[in-house]
């Protein structure tokens, strides 16, 4: 008859209590019993789970520097126009002359200084460009304003093509204009050239019989 073998009990974390209390002239035995560990899935999960945090908050904190720091368009709004003197001429042809007084206001909303090359200002009759001004260069603080002012002066201009509608407008007693002013520039931020820009545009309506301004209107596109 073959004789079959036991296999061995598994390994135990710790061994069994004795049974029976030692005897008096027996030292006593200290046992100190120890559970077995295990780790949990979270303990597993804890370092990644750490490592994702600290990507996540690296990549908030990066987001909201470019934010802060990428260079935004000026804000760009009209502070004053006052007409100081208007007049249609009807001999030897059809023409007008205006001048205008301008002051644009550039509002810089980024955290650091920035310069534009140029501000224009034009002024157009029914959807044509009668004239233009140009101012220098400038900067602007961060986070602060400036002004430009500047005066549009335009001597004896022909409207001929828009005679009858110029008629019109003189018999009403009052004429409609639009001026456009727009600022310019390039931002030099570490190794490139950022344009900035920004455009306002304002229509006039003009008393023909004292010379005043007597509705504006001016939004920014």
């Amino acid at each position: 008859m073959a004789s079959s073998k036991l296999s061995d009990p598994p390994p135990r974390p710790y061994d069994p209590l004795p049974s029976y209390p030692p005897q008096p002239h027996q030292q006593p035995q200290y046992i100190i019993v120890l559970p077995q560990y295990y780790r949990t899935p979270r303990q597993f999960l804890r370092r990644p789970t750490r490592r994702y945090l600290y990507c996540a908050a690296v990549f908030i904190l990066l987001s909201a520097a470019l934010f802060f720091l990428w260079p935004s368009d000026p804000e760009l709004s009209i502070a004053r126009l006052k007409l100081r003197h208007l007049k249609v001429h009807s001999f030897p042809k059809i023409a007008i002359d205006v001048t205008l007084d301008v002051t644009a206001k550039i509002r810089n909303k980024d955290f650091y200084s920035v310069g534009f090359r140029y501000v224009v200002i034009s002024i157009g009759y029914r959807g044509k460009q009668l004239g233009h001004v140009i101012s220098d260069y400038g900067r602007i603080k961060a986070r602060a304003s400036s002004y430009v002012n500047a005066t549009l002066e335009l001597t004896d201009v022909s409207i001929f093509s828009d005679l009858i509608p110029l008629i019109e407008d003189l018999a009403r007693g009052s004429i409609t204009f639009d001026t456009v002013t727009q600022i310019g520039g390039e931002l030099g931020l570490v190794l490139f050239d950022i344009p900035i820009k920004g455009k306002v545009v304002c229509e006039i309506v003009v008393d023909t019989r004292n010379e005043t301004i007597s509705h504006q209107n001016c939004y920014p596109e």
